[in-house]
């Protein structure tokens, strides 16, 4: 059974969690164990702790963000020794890049991510779809092991030979709710619905830079409100209208319509609300124009951008 050990920042605890549910199937087929410092108990030293485990794991996961790669303790210490011990073979290090960061030019930089292309997890559709793919690569990294590492055990660092933790059993079931206030809401609506417009200004420029005959306008008309139309040899073939309607307005969310020229918000096709789980928050469609087959119910700011992106795209694709 190899000792998996969590590197990472408490901002993304939420996030770590979601990784752990995920990694339950590896558990009940005994091929790992996962450690954190969550895991301390009262009274235990902190540092001594981490540390013991640290030498003490097979596969080490970084989970990168850019509260990661800020703390000092995280990268000068948990990764920097992490690395160390990659070098070794005496461990593996898999860095999980959770949120869209500068991490490429870290020491860990050259290694391989466990998402295609070092995609961040916040970036997949859902994060149901990052995690799975995260969990097939430490299954395989699991796998491997045995004709990775070093056929003595490790020798530790004098400072760290003489510890000793004893574990007992405990749960692994410690997460706890919180309540995410009305400015977490707004901030999240706010950030989705400039991501949603900046995908789709982008996504407008590759489809008609890949096929002729087809022109597209895209723009921001307020920091509110976004529209696009797209052309096929000059004929207008479809369009739409977004906008973020707030939180608590009776048009709440990010909304679309369908109608690219309308000039109030009285009406909509479909439309985006802010959700959470008491862990997370995501994006939850309403599902108007799918009501036989309806979307994800919880959708990250990509799998909502495309989902809309889909709308806007249908009647080209007849």
């Amino acid at each position: 059974m190899a000792k998996v050990f969590f590197s990472y920042s408490h901002t993304d605890e939420s996030l770590r969690d979601e990784l752990e549910k995920h990694l339950s199937i590896l558990k009940r087929q005994g091929l790992i164990e996962t450690w954190h410092d969550r895991r301390i108990g009262a009274g235990g030293d902190f540092s001594q702790e981490i540390s013991s485990h640290l030498e003490d794991a097979e596969i080490i996961l970084l989970l990168v963000s850019a509260d990661f790669l800020a703390s000092d303790y995280c990268y000068d210490i948990e990764m920097k020794r992490a690395m160390d011990r990659h070098e070794r073979a005496e461990a593996v290090v898999i860095p999980v890049i959770l949120r869209p960061c500068s991490w490429h030019g870290a020491p860990f930089g050259k290694i391989l991510a466990a998402t295609k292309d070092g995609r961040a997890i916040t970036k997949f559709p859902t994060l149901d779809d990052g995690f799975l793919e995260v969990t097939s690569a430490i299954e395989r990294a699991v796998r491997k092991i045995p004709t990775q590492m070093a056929s003595e055990p490790a020798t530790r660092p004098t400072a760290l030979s003489s510890l000793s933790t004893v574990d007992t059993p405990r749960t692994s079931n410690l997460r706890i709710t919180r309540k995410f206030s009305d400015h977490d809401q707004d901030v999240f609506l706010e950030e989705a619905f400039n991501f949603i417009c900046n995908y789709f200004e982008e996504s407008l420029r590759e489809l008609e830079r890949r096929n002729p005959g087809i022109q597209t306008r895209g723009a921001r008309i307020d920091l509110r409100h976004f529209s696009a139309k797209i052309y096929r040899e000059g004929r207008q073939i479809t369009g739409c209208r977004i906008w973020y309607g707030g939180r608590s307005s009776f048009s709440s969310g990010i909304l679309y319509s369908s109608n690219a020229d309308a000039t109030t918000d009285e009406s909509y096709n479909e439309s985006v609300s802010a959700e959470n789980d008491g862990y997370t928050q995501y994006l939850k469609p309403f599902g108007m124009p799918h009501l036989g087959n309806p979307p994800a119910k919880q959708l990250t700011e990509e799998g909502a951008a495309e989902y809309l992106w889909t709308l806007l795209i249908e009647p080209l694709q007849r």
